[in-house]
């Protein structure tokens, strides 16, 4: 069987991975690095999604031995510069929760009015196997930011971002199996996927 290590113990990432991937051959062990063990703090030391998805393949492929799938996200707001951006897990800084920084976005923004919030959720995919970056992807969701946290669904800043084209609603507000049709995790998974088989082949 062949071992694909999706580099993330966040709780809501793997869910939308397990998700994501169950396309893939029945034959492809997804695995965690919780379930192999692996205990790795890597410093995302990238100005970039794509510098810092990669640096994180590189370095749980090297660590595992196994074909390794990363990745790099975040909210990026027109009218903060693109801000938060790769600083989007670590925008209230340290030990911060997921309301915290949404709570921090909304006062950064407000009195900025309607129309002038727009914003989009990045993602870039890397895949990598031990000696090295072998394919980067990317996806984008498009919308604004709202003015008040919406919805019980998601993780991250979900609750005040509002999807472009579907009436009004937060990411928080669509279900699961919405969401991972239009989130730019999904479309960045998408745009991967035909290496990601090419890559599993090889290893098989």
């Amino acid at each position: 069987m062949d071992k694909l290590l999706v580099a993330t113990n966040n709780p809501g990432k793997v869910r939308e991975y397990r998700e994501l991937l169950e396309g893939l051959p029945e034959t492809v062990d997804i695995t965690f690095p919780a379930q192999e063990g692996i205990d790795l703090e890597v410093e995302e030391s990238g100005d970039t999604f794509a510098e810092n998805a990669r640096i994180k393949a590189t370095a749980y492929a090297q660590a595992s031995g196994l074909l390794t799938l990363a990745d790099d996200s975040g909210l990026e707001v027109d009218a903060l510069g693109g801000a938060p951006g790769v600083r989007s897990a670590r925008y209230a800084g340290p030990g911060a929760s997921d309301a915290d920084r949404y709570r921090k976005l909304l006062a950064e923004l407000a009195g900025i009015p309607p129309g002038q919030r727009a914003a989009r959720f990045r993602c870039v995919v890397a895949l990598a196997l031990p000696d090295g970056p072998i394919h980067a992807a990317d996806g984008t969701c498009e919308g604004e930011i709202g003015f008040a946290a919406r919805g019980e669904h998601g993780f991250g800043y979900d609750p005040v971002f509002v999807v472009e084209g579907y009436g009004g609603k937060t990411l928080a507000e669509l279900g699961p199996e919405e969401k991972n049709r239009i989130s730019h995790r999904a479309r960045a998974v998408e745009a991967a996927l035909p290496a990601l088989r090419r890559l599993l082949e090889l290893g098989s």
